[in-house]
């Protein structure tokens, strides 16, 4: 059980300084390594390939919007997605993701338009975190311990900082609840969905993580999910804590045209389901089972394997089974029982 928790930890904290943001224009924008698609059903990986216009090993585009737009034009595609992810041999991964007409759509509201805003200090003290957790991951210092319920680095600087946040949560509640749901600055929300978390009582604070993981804006879905994520190891050493973490949104999340928000999900569910509750597994397999099997077939493995094992685990396999299958280099030992199942009707 610990192992399977602190294996879960470390992916985690791998994944938090796993993005890489877009160089900046002045810089020669870098080469895409590989391409991979999500969210293919009836539109075919050669339609898209065909209609992107460029190739791996090739510069990104000039313009994302412009690619995103043209893909739009495809009979069947409602919309597209591309979002970049480092890295493949040092080369950028581009995912291409999108929603076909009459797919399983992830719904995310509509920003609010509140003017309201958090604290000074509050922002402040984020920002002197993302600073510290830059320098940080630049010095290869990233893991993270997310025991007690939310993150506390290695770092000592971001350690220090972090520790405020429990003292500045409990203070501004109510303020970083309101922000986070009427609030119109896409960072104002960021900043609220990040810092709850840290709040004393856990109990307190899951609905407001479980609501901010439909916002509008991705880097507040992100700051929620990793929220949730730190919940969710607090809630397997903890069985007396009374918290109560719902699937169903991070289910959802696996529909979302977001590469980040499905690879939020996919870690989380992998924490949900190390028990095997059925009241998870169950809801993934009649929910999203495609969507598991086409990611647990991405090329680049350490973005396959939250995947493969879920959909792993919904196959009944055992997890020394999936790991097996895995290190042999045989997805398809695991991923056929479920494709047969599926083509069975069962």
């Amino acid at each position: 059980m610990f192992l399977r928790i602190l294996f879960s930890l470390l992916t985690i904290a791998a994944l938090a300084c796993g993005q890489t943001p877009p160089p900046p224009a002045t810089q020669v924008a870098p080469s895409i390594g590989m391409i991979d698609f999500y969210g293919l059903n009836k539109v075919t990986e050669d339609r898209l390939r065909g209609a992107l216009g460029f190739r791996a090993g090739e510069p990104f585009p000039r313009s994302k919007a412009d690619v995103e737009e043209h893909l739009d034009t495809i009979s069947g595609v409602v919309e597209s997605h591309l979002e970049a992810v480092c890295c493949d041999a040092g080369k950028m991964i581009l995912y291409v993701g999108i929603e076909e007409r009459g797919a399983p759509h992830f719904d995310i509201r509509e920003a609010p338009e509140g003017e309201v805003v958090l604290p000074p200090n509050v922002i402040t003290a984020y920002r002197d975190l993302l600073a510290a957790v830059e320098s940080a991951a630049r010095r290869g210092a990233a893991a993270e311990d997310l025991t007690r319920g939310h993150a506390l680095a290695a770092d000592p600087l971001t350690r220090e900082i972090q520790q405020q946040f429990p003292e500045i949560a409990r203070e501004h509640i109510r303020e970083l609840r309101d922000v986070l749901r009427n609030s119109i600055d896409d960072e104002q929300r960021a900043i609220a969905a990040h810092v709850i978390a840290y709040a004393p009582r856990k109990t307190d604070i899951a609905d407001d993580l479980q609501y901010a993981l439909r916002d509008a804006d991705p880097a507040v879905r992100a700051n929620a999910a990793r929220g949730m994520m730190a919940l969710a190891v607090y809630t397997r050493l903890n069985a007396d804590s009374g918290l109560k973490l719902e699937p169903t949104w991070f289910i959802e999340m696996l529909h979302s045209l977001s590469y980040s928000d499905r690879d939020h999900a996919l870690r989380m569910l992998q924490l949900l389901t190390d028990t095997r509750d059925p009241l998870v597994l169950g809801p993934m397999r009649d929910r999203a089972l495609d969507s598991l099997l086409e990611m647990a077939r991405w090329k680049t493995l350490e973005h396959a394997l939250p995947a493969f094992v879920l959909a792993g685990r919904i196959a009944g396999s055992s997890d020394q089974e999936i790991q097996d299958a895995w290190t042999r280099g045989d997805r398809e030992a695991v991923l056929s029982k479920l494709t047969d199942k599926k083509k069975a009707g069962k």
